[in-house]
């Protein structure tokens, strides 16, 4: 029993304690950064920004990380540029499993590290993944203040949109730090460049426009993929340019009709598709880096179905009749020192997703 007046040694413990999240003001956080809950916007201790004079109604969201593969794409068509700069685009994307992570984590500023193969990846606004954060934060009305961790798996410059992955899953990773509804990232992801919607969708879809306008396509099987990674990057934009420079030199029109794509896929028989693989980028890429042609008959006389340079390349893209052949071919790749690497893969995968 207590005496009246007397110390209660248990209550004075409970005042020293911090205020439950749900009860602290600004002024009253203990440590230096606090997120606010409106507006999900850190809050320097004893401050008091416009907007926040009211409590704490939720807890710093955790760190988001968010997986995302590459792509190679099936059927690639480019028409001749359009009055935007950009060039008309009919392709069959595929989502394979090499995957980049991008870890979000709140912090009181943007940053951005890199781990893994990423010579030569910026780690500022030159980076896609940067711009994601600061047009959807601009979206949004917040502060970018996220730390981006991207850890890269997907060869860099090398025609499997590496670096639109990782746009892609920032904006995964940052709609779910700042409560951004997910049916709002396409058309943010549309404005970063043609190759980021996609990694959203993953699986197989048809792209028009300049590739960001997206109609998923149905298959029944898994295509077992070897892809020879080579010692130098193409840049995207050079490649194009190639491509108009051969053009106006009377090279072939425009391979726009991808229907012979699309109606082999619903089946997904690898011999079907391998009849069928195209890309109108191919011979900008094999002018600028002509070594790739000895990568495709390489591949061709160890037993792959088809070759085809992965997008702007230069990764050559191997399709197999099955995960064994898949697998010989890429120890015969490698005995023959044929490129840097390869790298066995399969697809479709699902696009950008939450993991851990």
């Amino acid at each position: 029993m207590r005496i009246r007046g007397e110390r209660n040694p248990d209550r004075d413990e409970r005042s020293r304690e911090e205020p439950p999240a749900a009860t602290r003001t600004c002024r009253q956080a203990r440590s230096d950064l606090r997120l606010h809950p409106k507006r999900s916007q850190w809050c320097e201790r004893g401050s008091d920004p416009a907007g926040c004079h009211g409590r704490y109604s939720r807890r710093v969201p955790p760190s988001i990380r968010i997986r995302v593969p590459a792509k190679v794409n099936l059927h690639l068509g480019v028409g001749p540029v359009r009055a935007n700069g950009f060039h008309e685009l009919v392709t069959v994307f595929h989502a394979v499993d090499l995957f980049d992570e991008v870890l979000a984590t709140p912090a009181p500023a943007l940053s951005l590290t890199l781990r893994g193969s990423a010579d030569g990846v910026p780690t500022d606004s030159q980076n896609l993944a940067w711009r994601a954060a600061i047009l959807l934060a601009a979206h949004a009305g917040v502060s970018p203040d996220v730390a981006l961790e991207i850890t890269k798996a997907i060869p860099v410059a090398g025609g499997m949109a590496g670096g639109s992955a990782d746009a892609a899953a920032t904006l995964v990773a940052c709609a779910a730090l700042w409560d951004v509804p997910s049916s709002e990232l396409p058309a943010l992801a549309a404005e970063l460049g043609s190759d980021v919607t996609f990694p959203l969708l993953g699986g197989t879809a048809l792209g028009t426009g300049r590739g960001e306008i997206l109609r998923p396509v149905p298959m029944t099987q898994t295509l077992q993929w070897v892809f020879v990674l080579a010692d130098h990057g193409i840049s995207t934009a050079e490649a194009f340019r190639e491509l108009d420079r051969q053009r106006e030199a009377g090279a072939p029109p425009a391979a726009l009709d991808a229907a012979p794509m699309t109606a082999a896929l619903p089946d997904g028989s690898p011999h079907a598709v391998a009849a069928v693989l195209h890309n109108d980028l191919q011979p900008a890429a094999l002018a600028l880096a002509p070594a790739l042609a000895d990568t495709l008959r390489a591949g061709a006389k160890h037993g792959a179905l088809a070759g085809i340079v992965s997008g702007s390349g230069p990764t050559c893209a191997f399709l197999c009749a099955d995960a064994d052949d898949a697998a010989k071919l890429a120890a015969a790749l490698d005995a023959d020192g044929v490129g840097r690497a390869t790298r066995v893969a399969s697809g479709p995968t699902p696009g950008a997703t939450r993991v851990g």
